[in-house]
């Protein structure tokens, strides 16, 4: 079965060619259809460049991007993206915030805003519908920016550190309901975050990125129940891959160059 995205040697490098500042070195992994996957590493090695390569809004030096086995060479529809800087629109409603998608796609203002509803329930924030951003607590704004990215129901979501800003009460309770979400949509969700409990939490998988120039050092398929309960926070199993997780960090020097062939660049 072709994944739904597959990376194949991709590198990127900023700057002047001849001297250029290397972010990520030959990644290649694969993500297939409905797999939860969450990407951690040492700060600065690359993670954010990489999702927004996925997004389409970078380009790679070299290397290619596939989804559904097509390359991917712009920003495509298929794909959404929640950043941790929260940026709902503050003179909309959370209603008109959602549907916003939907509205630049030319969707009627009937239609867009049952989806908008439909989406307001499914995050968990029934009855503030008509509620301006400022009137809500982070993770709630944070709930609202996710359902805005759904609201053209894409294929992939891309979460960059989306609840890094929050109390880890606040934390801890929408990492529940992003499970819930992706149990209940089947949605497929390539998350970065700095957190080795929440990746173990929630992920299918592990992918542990190394120092800059980022390479992909460690590939861990999760063997634990899903979806997960509380429970599991404080089982043995789940403590040990935390630990391994954590080593695989402890161990990820700065790759080796010299990257890609000249003439790929």
């Amino acid at each position: 079965m072709t994944p739904l995205l597959s990376l194949r040697h991709v590198y990127k490098a900023y700057g002047d060619p001849n001297d250029p500042l290397h972010a990520l070195n030959d990644v290649s992994f694969d993500v297939q259809r409905g797999e939860f996957v969450c990407m951690v590493g040492p700060s600065g090695g690359g993670k954010s460049t990489l999702l927004r390569l996925i997004a389409g809004l970078l380009h790679p030096s070299a290397g290619d991007i596939l989804l559904d086995g097509v390359p991917l060479r712009q920003p495509s529809s298929r794909i959404g993206i929640v950043f941790q800087n929260i940026n709902l629109m503050p003179w909309r409603t959370v209603l008109d915030n959602i549907a916003l998608p939907l509205e630049l796609s030319g969707v009627g203002r009937e239609q867009r805003h049952r989806v908008a509803q439909e989406l307001i329930h499914l995050v968990a924030l029934d009855g503030f519908a008509h509620h301006y951003p400022h009137q809500l607590s982070g993770g709630m704004q944070q709930r609202a920016a996710i359902a805005r990215t759904l609201a053209h129901d894409p294929d992939l979501l891309l979460l960059d550190e989306p609840f890094g800003a929050l109390d880890a009460l606040t934390r801890e309770r929408l990492n529940r309901e992003l499970l819930r979400i992706h149990n209940m949509r089947g949605q497929t969700i390539l998350m970065i975050t700095h957190n080795i409990h929440e990746a173990v939490y929630l992920a299918d998988r592990v992918l542990v990125l190394s120092a800059r120039p980022g390479v992909l050092k460690c590939d861990f398929s999760i063997p634990l129940p899903h979806p997960s309960s509380e429970d599991l926070l404080t089982d043995a199993s789940y403590l040990q891959w935390v630990r391994r997780v954590r080593g695989a960090i402890d161990d990820t020097a700065p790759a080796d160059l010299p990257g890609p062939p000249q003439d790929q660049t």
